[in-house]
């Protein structure tokens, strides 16, 4: 690949930080190093001619599978699906008739 951009550590900490990834001074620089190669390639990408091209929403040219929203399988009596009960004895823990689950923004819990 034709060079690598320049990336700050600070800027590599900053991701890191962001991306809850606890990382020693080590990773960090080797982070440093792909991330300046993903950056060059994205840089190199930018240089390409793509009048013409048609945008896409999805690359496999999958569309949105529209059906009705029913159990599948043979079986689509009670015993297929989920009740309350069962799920409050799954849960790691719960307030019925509520499933606790752990935080996932702020910044409690960061590496």
């Amino acid at each position: 690949m034709s060079g690598v951009a320049n990336i700050t550590m600070e800027s590599v900490r900053r991701v890191a930080h962001l991306s809850r990834l606890a990382l020693t001074d080590g990773q960090l620089a080797a982070c440093a190093d792909r991330l300046g190669a993903v950056l060059s390639y994205v840089d190199r990408l930018k240089e390409l001619d793509l009048g013409g091209v048609e945008p896409m929403a999805h690359p496999g040219g999958a569309t949105n599978r529209l059906q009705a929203d029913e159990p599948a399988g043979e079986s689509t009596g009670p015993e297929r699906r989920l009740g309350p009960e069962a799920l409050m004895r799954m849960a790691p823990a719960s307030m019925p008739p509520f499933v606790k689950v752990p935080k996932v923004l702020g910044d409690e819990g960061v590496a």
